[in-house]
């Protein structure tokens, strides 16, 4: 009686085993029976699978809003270096807990930029958590509510990059700004930060509203820190002029 060596080998979840002993059974004919050679085979897929499986799970759980990623960025529509930015998507940053901040104007590139990179290290085997940051605040309000105050702060120092996006943006209550504070605190030269705003770091206070607290802040965010500036000038704005100027020149020929 044979045995049905892929139904097994998935009943064991080694999937990609059962997939490259498929393909095998399918190439037989063509092949010397090796046992060495499928064995070889038959690991590499399994690790494939297992590489595959990994990358996937921490993508999703980094809760990106939209996937993103470098080669998406027209490098001619902003003031930022791309070999700096293809350095940080390395990674390497992260090795250190150093930070990084993006400072520009709205719609310049910065939320995809963090994504980007996010998106970039968890490829290099790092883990990544995306927050914006008005719902990281709620978020933190809800868990002193319930008396588990500190429990996400545990959770995200077990990460290598936590990616708080359009600081300053909304505003949030003062208590709100007191628990980010404590926050980002505890990540001090744990986790990584990867920060996006639109304000000048002389306008931060408008966000916490304590000027001590805020200097406190700064003093820690900054320490080891890479500071990007996207620039003023909207890339989605200039986008949309482009194509209505291009839509207004092919009904002008048309005519």
């Amino acid at each position: 009686m044979s045995t049905d060596y892929a139904t097994t080998l998935k009943s064991l979840y080694l999937y990609g085993m059962a997939a490259a002993w498929s393909e095998l059974q399918a190439d037989k004919p063509k092949q010397a029976h090796r046992p060495e050679v499928w064995m070889e085979r038959l690991i590499t897929a399994e690790q494939t699978e297992r590489q595959l499986k990994s990358l996937r799970y921490q993508l999703k759980a980094a809760r990106f809003p939209i996937h993103r990623d470098l080669t998406g960025i027209d490098w001619t529509e902003t003031p930022l270096s791309q070999a700096v930015v293809e350095q940080l998507a390395s990674a390497a940053f992260m090795e250190v807990a150093h930070n990084l901040i993006l400072v520009g104007g709205t719609g310049t590139g910065k939320s995809h930029l963090a994504t980007a990179i996010g998106v970039a290290a968890i490829h290099q085997g790092k883990r990544a958590r995306f927050f914006n940051v008005v719902d990281l605040v709620n978020q933190l309000e809800r868990e002193k509510s319930l008396g588990r105050a500190g429990y996400l702060a545990k959770q995200l120092c077990l990460v290598d990059a936590v990616i708080l996006d359009e600081l300053g943006y909304l505003p949030f209550p003062a208590s709100g700004g007191a628990l980010l504070f404590h926050l980002i605190s505890q990540l001090y030269e744990k986790t990584s930060l990867i920060i996006t705003t639109n304000l000048s770091f002389g306008e931060w206070v408008q966000v916490f509203g304590d000027a001590k607290m805020t200097t406190a802040l700064l003093d820690r965010i900054t320490h080891h820190c890479e500071i990007l500036e996207t620039g003023n000038d909207s890339y989605r704005f200039k986008q949309r002029k482009n194509r209505s100027q291009k839509a207004g020149k092919v009904e002008t020929i048309g005519r």
